[in-house]
């Protein structure tokens, strides 16, 4: 009798470990379908302000929420956003200016986060071109992006200095052939951010002179989506943006390894990497004074007839919020 309560026990526990176990299996099995490894590609133009990206690529944070993640290199970021818009990648990155250029032509997209500043953007001029000076860019050809942040840079640069954008010559050019036009002299001046600057200094040395462009405002580099794609995935722009905000309490931590992650991404030095450093901010962040510099842009673009656009936007219409502040509600500071 003894025996057969025993074994009547002992077949009821296992009843219960495999029960138990098979629902543990059901759980784990919806876990790992809500955590899919979702596919997703990053375009942005070759720029250090990239480091939280990397970081979050390096230090698999990316991979840890759920994401895929496949970095794309395009000259500009006005070139990343009609690759966007074109749907060969998910999120365009780059600086605000091109954002601004595609609202005031209506272009339904919209910037899910600002995860860098910088003071990147410099004029580098040949010397034995008569350039000693801001001044004498008068009459000068100038090579530049066209509809990229070196152009709106130039422009109030020129203003600064008495002059006005159609008093040099403009040279539509990619940030990778502007150290050959200046060498060749098929420009006399050019206007790039770092890297370029100093591959264009390690090339021409002491037959050069360079100014910053930017009289005080920052560069944002800046995530957008196609209005469409956010539709569709909210919950994959927040598993994207919280990798971003992982990164940023990593950089915030471990500079040090930080430009290491930046050194190795670009095949910089350790020298430059400490040298540029201090021009980026790098931070997940809407605000508003994202907004304030889009604005400003977008004016010196009609009043430049640089745009067919004749009204600033309502840049609230092209900012989607709602990621940021589930996974970083204090960094969403925009006045509605």
């Amino acid at each position: 009798m003894t025996n057969q309560i025993s074994l009547c026990l002992g077949q009821r526990l296992v009843a219960i470990l495999f029960a138990a176990f098979a629902i543990l299996a059901v759980v784990l099995g919806s876990w790992s379908c809500s955590k899919k490894i979702q596919s997703i590609t990053i375009g942005r133009p070759v720029s250090d302000s990239g480091a939280l990206i990397f970081t979050a690529d390096s230090q698999r944070f990316f991979e840890a929420n759920g994401t895929e993640v496949t970095q794309k290199d395009y000259d500009t970021g006005l070139v990343a956003i009609d690759a966007l818009l074109r749907k060969e990648i998910d999120f365009s990155g780059g600086g605000e200016f091109p954002l601004a250029v595609k609202a005031l032509e209506r272009t339904p997209i919209s910037i899910v986060g600002s995860y860098a500043r910088s003071f990147n953007t410099y004029l580098v001029a040949r010397l034995d071109k008569g350039i000693k000076d801001e001044t004498a860019l008068r009459g000068k050809r100038v090579g530049l992006p066209r509809k990229t942040i070196p152009e709106f840079y130039l422009g109030r640069f020129l203003d600064l200095h008495g002059m006005k954008i159609g008093d040099v010559t403009l040279t539509d050019l990619t940030p990778k052939q502007a150290a050959g036009a200046l060498a060749d002299g098929a420009v006399d001046a050019v206007v790039v951010w770092e890297p370029y600057v100093s591959q264009i200094n390690s090339r021409l040395a002491n037959r050069i002179v360079s100014w910053s462009v930017h009289s005080g405002q920052a560069q944002y580099s800046i995530l957008v989506c196609r209005n469409d794609w956010i539709r569709q995935n909210p919950e994959l722009i927040e598993r994207i943006l919280k990798s971003l905000v992982q990164a940023e309490e990593y950089v915030a931590r471990h500079p040090a390894e930080t430009k290491a992650i930046l050194a190795e991404r670009y095949r910089h030095d350790g020298a430059y990497v400490a040298r540029v450093w201090p021009e980026y901010q790098f931070s997940l962040s809407l605000d508003q004074s994202l907004i304030t510099a889009l604005e400003d842009e977008a004016r010196w673009m009609i009043k430049n007839n640089l745009t067919a656009g004749r009204h600033v936007p309502n840049f609230l219409e092209y900012i989607y919020e709602d990621g940021l502040k589930a996974v970083k509600p204090e960094a969403v500071n925009i006045i509605r």
